[in-house]
Parts: structure tokens; sequence; C-alpha cells
């Protein structure tokens, strides 16, 4: 017979072990996240030392043309067997709700400052939160919630001189953050059957003639300097997807959002360093 006190302590290891495995999931979701946040940030500001001559809908086009291109090595890797999938319909719902972010957020880096615009997308995590536990059933306990709602609080602060005046190009920034949030659900259920690479070459393929059409009847040849500032938009652009998406597949949505506010820090950063912005004492106590 096996001796209960034997099987009691497999059955610990085996609980400690799955604690673990779910540990590292998570700590693996987190620095994706880190990682895609810092490529997010040098989009930004790509695309702000492109806004003044080049319009929003064509630096969308452009972003997901060169990230298009950025994917090749592994189309030459993994053949067209990536794009091998059933779900073209969600992966349309995804781009659809992807244009309505980039072209909005492009669009509010152009008109609101960077520091501005980048703490009021942090509006995107709590929308998050709350479609991950209306849509995905997800259980959110004290210690997330706090995480989220200190992050937006320090958002909230940085700009709160700015609430004086309301500026209506405030309110594009909140529809950006609302159309991230309902792409990132999207991605969330992809992610459960089709690879990270699948999800993001969709959101290329998808985005490069939607967003060509309109361009077509604004567009501005760009510089020899400003093609190599949307190279740079495009690529890391992608970069970014790339990790996230990673980040969404192993990882829960409520716990990896609240990663998302490290794009604060690493876009301070570049703002100080390409345009010599120097954030005020909101941001810095934000």
């Amino acid at each position: 017979m096996n001796d209960p006190d034997n099987i009691g302590q497999f059955g610990r290891r085996v609980a400690s072990a799955t604690t673990k495995n779910r540990l590292t999931a998570a700590t693996k979701g987190a620095i994706l996240m880190i990682i895609a946040s810092a490529f997010f940030s040098a989009m930004v500001g790509g695309i702000r030392e492109v806004s003044s001559s080049i319009p929003a809908i064509e630096t969308v086009f452009f972003r997901n043309l060169f990230g298009l291109i950025a994917l090749t090595p592994l189309f030459f890797r993994h053949g067209l067997g990536i794009l091998r999938t059933d779900r073209y319909g969600l992966l349309l719902v995804r781009a659809c709700m992807a244009l309505v972010f980039q072209v909005t957020w492009f669009y509010a880096v152009s008109v609101v400052p960077v520091a501005d615009a980048v703490a009021l997308s942090f509006t995107a995590p709590l929308f998050t939160t709350i479609l991950a536990i209306l849509v995905l059933k997800e259980v959110v306990r004290l210690r997330r919630w706090t995480a989220t709602l200190v992050g937006f609080a320090g958002a909230i602060l940085i700009i709160r001189p700015g609430f004086a005046e309301l500026n209506p190009n405030l309110l594009i920034v909140i529809v950006s953050a609302a159309g991230m949030a309902a792409a990132f659900i999207i991605i969330k259920i992809l992610s459960r059957t089709e690879s990270s690479t699948t999800i993001v070459a969709y959101l290329n393929l998808f985005m490069v003639p939607a967003a060509l059409i309109p361009t077509l009847f604004v567009w501005q040849w760009p510089t020899v300097d400003e093609f190599m500032w949307l190279i740079l938009v495009g690529v890391s652009g992608t970069c970014a997807h790339l990790a996230m998406t990673k980040a969404f597949a192993i990882a829960e949505t409520t716990v990896i959002m609240p990663f998302d506010f490290t794009r604060l820090p690493f876009t301070a950063l570049i703002g100080y360093i390409a345009f010599s912005e120097v954030p005020d004492i909101w941001t810095w106590i934000g």
C-alpha cells in the first residue's frame, strides 16, 4: 500500500512545481511586456520626428509596410506556413481595432505633448483589465487592481496641470487607448490558437492596403532622413507587437498589463536624448 505521508509529500511537490511554473510564466510575460514597451517608445520617438511633415495616416501606412518587410526573415525561415489559420474573421477585427488605435495615436502624438499623450494612454491597462474580466473571465485580485490603479493615478498626476483648460485632443488619446485595449483582448484570444508571428503578420497584411487608400489623398514624399525614421517606426512597432503578443500567449492579461506603464520612463528618456525635452516635476512625481 502507498504511504499516505509519501502521497502527501508528492502532492505538495507537484503543487510547488505548478506554482513555480506559473510564476515563471508571469515573469517571462512581464519581461516581454517591458521589452515591448521599450520598442513602442522608440516608435513614438520616430512618429514625433516625422509628425510635422508626414500625415498621420501616411505614417500608419509606412509603419505597417516596413513592419511587414521586417518579418521577411521569418517568412524565409518558416515559409508561408505561418499564414495558415482558420481565424481570418477575428484577425480582421483585430486589424480594424489596430487601425483605430494607430491613426488616433499617431495623430495625437503630433498635436499633444508626448508626455501628456503617453501618460493618458495609460488608461489602456485600466480598459484592458475591465475587458479581461468581462470577456476573458479572468479573476483580478487586490494587488493587480492596486498596481493598475496606482499606475493610472500616476499618469493622471502627470497631466493634472493640463486639466485647467481641457485640450480636446486629449479625448483622441482616450479613443486610442480604448482601441488599444480592445486589440489587446483580441490578441489574447487569438494567442490561444495562433502563433505571435501569425498574428503580427496578418496585422501588417491587412493594414498596408487599408492605410494605403486614404494615404493616396494626402501623400507627401518623405525625405531620406524621414524614410529612415519611418523605417524605425515600422521595425520597432513590429518588434514591439511580437514581444507583446508572446507575452499575452504565456501570461494572464491582468498580470502583464501593469508593466505597460514602463513606456513612460522609456519615452521620457527618448524625449530627453532625442528632443531635449526635460520632464517637469509632475512627470517625476507621477
